[in-house]
């Protein structure tokens, strides 16, 4: 593959650690949606495939790569509620309070992004959170200054694996899709880039195995420090 000129990189599972800030931030989010429902919480954590006295999701979570407009149907029913817009607007606002509390970087993705900044490159977030929880995040991590857009799944370009975030930041940098890189540790990312003609980099520091579909993908690392250091070598 040729060398990018320009990044998106997924959020969860490739800049933030998903079990330790989702795993513990998506419990408390079930458990303020069903109040004094046991039931209901029940409900909710079998849907998600959550186990709660770990405070972790099952590799098969519908939460690792969807956003809540894809899961959130299936918690509405749970619930007995509405899956309207105020339910999915109440699940974002209450992602975003438990996200900030429990959120925890994988690595130094300040340092790490800064080196790709460094060479010119414009990078920005794909993410099917809420884009204002992955604006919240970016600047808690202290990634703002460094990034030309942040997409999320109600941005106006669609969830992954649509192919919108990266038409839009193509748009934006005024570059072919071929010219981006979107790196990501879900078959969601690999797809997103697929249906663009961008190219697809998969990192394996997510909380799913990509072995069963990492050969389609343009390159393979272990994490976004280990892609900076590559591409460092090859200045």
């Amino acid at each position: 593959m040729n060398a990018p000129r320009a990044i998106l990189f997924d959020k969860d599972g490739t800049l933030v650690d998903f079990d330790r800030t989702w795993g513990p931030a998506a419990g408390a989010v079930m458990a303020a949606l069903a109040g004094e429902d046991d039931v209901g919480l029940a409900a909710l954590h079998a849907v998600s495939h959550y186990i709660p006295a770990e405070r972790r999701f099952l590799q098969s979570s519908p939460l690792i790569a969807g956003s809540s407009r894809q899961y959130g149907p299936a918690w509405a029913k749970a619930l007995g509620r509405e899956a309207d817009l105020a339910f999915f607007r109440e699940v974002d606002r209450l992602f975003v309070q438990e996200g900030r509390r429990y959120l925890t970087p994988l690595g130094r993705p300040a340092q790490t992004l800064a080196r790709f900044h460094a060479l010119g490159l414009p990078l920005g977030i794909a993410t099917n959170d809420g884009e204002a929880n992955a604006r919240i995040q970016a600047e808690i991590l202290g990634l703002t200054a460094l990034l030309s857009a942040v997409y999320g799944h109600d941005s106006g370009f669609g969830s992954k694996p649509a192919p919108g975030m990266v038409e839009a930041f193509a748009s934006l940098t005024g570059l072919k899709p071929s010219e981006i890189a979107l790196v990501g540790d879900t078959k969601h990312d690999l797809d997103t880039a697929k249906a663009a003609g961008a190219q697809a980099i998969l990192v394996r520091c997510g909380p799913q195995p990509v072995d069963g579909f990492a050969d389609e993908a343009d390159l393979i690392v272990d994490s976004v420090e280990h892609l900076a250091e590559l591409m460092l070598e090859c200045v």
